[in-house]
């Protein structure tokens, strides 16, 4: 029975993140058709459907964490996960002013080439067992250049999304009402920015040590 619940979990993880990967194939090849063809400004457009799909789907990963599908563990998966689902629909959605910007270019052309590459990593060991060296490297490597245009578009593009928080009020709740409760959309974003300042460096930290793990451990195997 413990070989058939392990080979239903591989066959599960594989599939999940082969889906994932072509929802992020997907991201990418409609990022770099619209900038070619139409420019930044049509990036967005072009990519909205796939982004939300692969990136809603990462919610999975958290559930993977908690009940031990997987190893990694919910305290580094949570934030990261947490901050792109903020982007996804509670900046870019939820303001389509933002989604001209040049830095939804930067943006999704980051996070889908790191994610590229991490999903067929896995799909790849849960599938077959072992992943190609030369995947190992980039899915412990290309993190060092990805990561700040992804950390530093997020940014951006939160910053950008203020004004618009602010005049529109949405998500926003004024008293008096019914419940007696009053709550600040802006605020919750302008707080995510300061949550980056201490975070971001403690992220790259962690997967800088990571990749140390990960490419002494291939060395040596």
């Amino acid at each position: 029975m413990a070989g058939v619940g392990s080979a239903l979990r591989r066959l599960y993880l594989s599939v999940y993140n082969w889906v994932v990967f072509f929802g992020w194939a997907q991201v990418l090849y409609y990022a770099v058709l619209a900038l070619r063809e139409s420019g930044h400004e049509a990036v967005y457009a072009a990519v909205e459907r796939p982004l939300q799909f692969a990136q809603t789907a990462a919610i999975m990963e958290i559930l993977h964490g908690l009940v031990g599908l997987v190893r990694s563990p919910v305290s580094a998966t949570l934030p990261q996960i947490g901050s792109r689902l903020f982007l996804t629909w509670g900046v870019l959605w939820s303001f389509p002013e933002t989604q001209s910007h040049i830095l939804v270019s930067t943006l999704v052309i980051s996070w889908s080439i790191t994610e590229i590459i991490r999903y067929s990593f896995f799909g790849m060991k849960e599938a077959f067992g072992s992943a190609p060296s030369w995947l190992l490297w980039l899915r412990y490597s290309t993190f060092m250049l990805l990561y700040p245009t992804g950390i530093s578009s997020e940014v951006g593009l939160i910053y950008t999304a203020l004004p618009y928080m602010q005049a529109t009020e949405k998500y926003s709740f004024r008293m008096p009402n019914k419940w007696n409760f009053s709550y600040d959309y802006l605020y919750t974003s302008i707080l995510a920015l300061v949550i980056y300042i201490p975070g971001s460096p403690h992220m790259f930290g962690y997967m800088l040590s990571q990749r140390k793990k990960a490419l002494s451990k291939a060395k040596t195997a």
